[in-house]
């Protein structure tokens, strides 16, 4: 019996090994930190690798081209979309302006450009291009070296404050109702801003009129012109008197301007003489001197929106961006550019 015992211990070990040690092995794996990736992991990182162009949300910078028509050299330029609102409020809004003010001007900028590139309308937008730098129809755009030969020694300085006031409100624009606000702005109020409906016949809620009294600190507040009476005549088409007080106002808008004025039994529109006559404001008045019309006018700039000069006073005081966005669109919330970038790429 002696003899068998090691052989049975060894048959007796060779079936413990074989039942005990995989309990052993799938127990320690079960125990073990599993990196377990669910469904909702998968698809984000499907989406992530196949969104390689897309803006980057932890950055939230657009990573979209701008086609931006020059119009004196009718030549189409690609700029990054924040290099481009940084050459906007360059070009429409004094560097010299407080920090606060300047941060408003690229969160317009920004909401302008956006609302632009979103639009299905292409008047005055030449084929091939986005937006143009014509103020008359978008905002005035120039490029680093265009700046670096306008700024000179000042360059660097000027260009960093106002990448500094871009960056503050990257990613950010102005909406009403989930959608890209008409981001209106001008220079100069004459102590108000003017209802959208009393300028352009359009009745726009977020554009409303309101007290702007830092505008009266402006250099563009007051401005005199002298017209030919002769000229005067061709560009209104009509005929004068020896009357030194020229036209009769019938109404005024809410903002103070003209709204309505009969000259020798024909009406117009605030608007219509500012236009006709490249006045700088809708408030003014006439005097006629002899064969010369005197024209005084109040402010600088439609009126609808935003006033620069009064962004800056706000500024001044204290207010950040925010507050000055508030105060001259009424009703509005400041929202991710993202969605609508996202739309961007859709429409491109």
């Amino acid at each position: 019996m002696n003899k068998f015992r090691p052989l049975m211990w060894i048959v007796l070990t060779t079936i413990i090994i074989t039942l005990v040690v995989p309990s052993i092995l799938v127990l320690s794996f079960s125990t073990s930190p599993k990196k377990h990736i669910d469904a909702s992991t998968k698809q984000d990182y499907a989406q992530a690798t196949n969104r390689k162009d897309r803006p980057d949300k932890k950055s939230a910078e657009p990573s979209i081209d701008v086609a931006v028509y020059r119009t004196m050299t009718k030549e189409i330029e690609h700029i990054p979309l924040e290099e481009y609102v940084a050459g906007v409020v360059a070009s429409e809004m004094p560097v010299s302006f407080d920090m606060e003010a300047l941060k408003a001007q690229s969160l317009v900028a920004r909401t302008f450009l956006v609302k632009q590139m979103l639009s299905n309308s292409n008047i005055n937008v030449p084929k091939g291009s986005d937006i143009t730098d014509n103020f008359q129809f978008h905002q005035v755009f120039k490029n680093k070296k265009e700046l670096a030969a306008e700024w000179g020694k000042e360059y660097q300085s000027n260009l960093s404050k106002v990448q500094k006031a871009v960056a503050a409100t990257k990613g950010q624009i102005i909406t009403y109702d989930e959608k890209p606000i008409d981001a209106s702005f001008f220079s100069t109020s004459n102590g108000f801003t003017e209802n959208s409906e009393d300028y352009w016949g359009n009745k726009t809620p977020y554009l409303k009129s309101v007290d702007s009294p830092w505008d009266l600190q402006s250099p563009k507040f007051q401005h005199q012109t002298i017209i030919q009476v002769a000229k005067f005549e061709e560009l209104l088409g009509t005929t004068l008197n020896d009357d030194v007080d020229i036209g009769n106002v019938l109404a005024k808008s809410e903002g103070n301007r003209i709204k309505l004025i009969e000259i020798n039994d024909k009406k117009y529109s605030g608007k219509t003489i500012r236009d006709k006559l490249n006045l700088n404001s809708s408030d003014f008045t006439f005097k006629r001197e002899g064969e010369q019309v005197i024209i005084h006018t109040k402010g600088n700039g439609h009126g609808v929106g935003m006033s620069q000069y009064g962004a800056n006073g706000l500024a001044q005081e204290g207010k950040n961006y925010q507050d000055i966005v508030h105060h001259y669109y009424q009703d509005v919330t400041i929202s991710s550019v993202e969605p609508f970038i996202n739309n961007m790429y859709v429409k491109k």
